[in-house]
Order: structure tokens, then sequence, then C-alpha cells
């Protein structure tokens, strides 16, 4: 059974990992990981927090069945507390089962609604 883990990106990181054949965050440089969210609630939360107002966000559904073995999951507790699965390698297209816009709510400022599919 797989397991889907949810990763944020800006549309111009995907596009440029996507067309390199490996995606990497920025955080993979700067922290050694790239962040990602256990289930949409979670991802959505995140979203709020730190990226209210964006609109050019993606969520990737990132099959972690799929990753190879250089970019390993590791669920690690933030400094809330809460555990947030952390991939510490870059992410090939192979492994991203869904790539979803992530658009502002304009009924409810400072949240965000996936775009829904087509």
């Amino acid at each position: 059974m797989s397991s889907i883990i949810y990763h944020l990106a800006f549309r111009s990181d995907w596009e440029a990992g996507f067309a390199a054949g490996e995606y990497r965050a920025p955080s993979l440089a700067e922290e050694g990981f790239i962040h990602a969210s256990g289930d949409e609630e979670q991802m959505l939360r995140v979203a709020a927090r730190l990226f209210a107002g964006r609109d050019d966000l993606l969520v990737l559904d990132v099959d972690t069945d799929r990753l190879s073995d250089d970019s390993p999951v590791i669920r690690e507790p933030a400094r809330s507390g809460e555990i947030y699965p952390h991939v510490y390698g870059p992410i090939t297209p192979a492994a991203v089962s869904r790539v979803r816009a992530l658009k502002p709510d304009v009924a409810d400022p400072g949240t965000f609604v996936l775009e829904s599919e087509g």
C-alpha cells in the first residue's frame, strides 16, 4: 500500500525541477530535507500559516513508495510537536502522482482551496 504525502511547491520551482528530472525545494540545500505534510488538512494549515495570499502554489502528491532510496522519508516533530514527513533528498517526477493548484480562497481570506480536478 503506497503512502501519499503532500508538498507545497512554487510553480516555477516545480516546473524547473520537472524539466531537470528532479525537484529540489530550496529547503533541501538550506535544511537538508524537503518539507511535506502527512495529510491534506495539515498541508492546508501550513499553506495558510506560511503562504497566505500567494497564488503560485502547487500541491505535489508524493507517493513515498516511488521515491528513490536516496530520498528517504523521516517523520519528525516540528517545534510545535506536530509530526511532519521530511524527504531527505530530491523528488523525481515519477514519484509525484498528482499536481494540483492551490488558490487563495476568496470567501475566506488567508486560506486556500485545492483546484478541482477536471
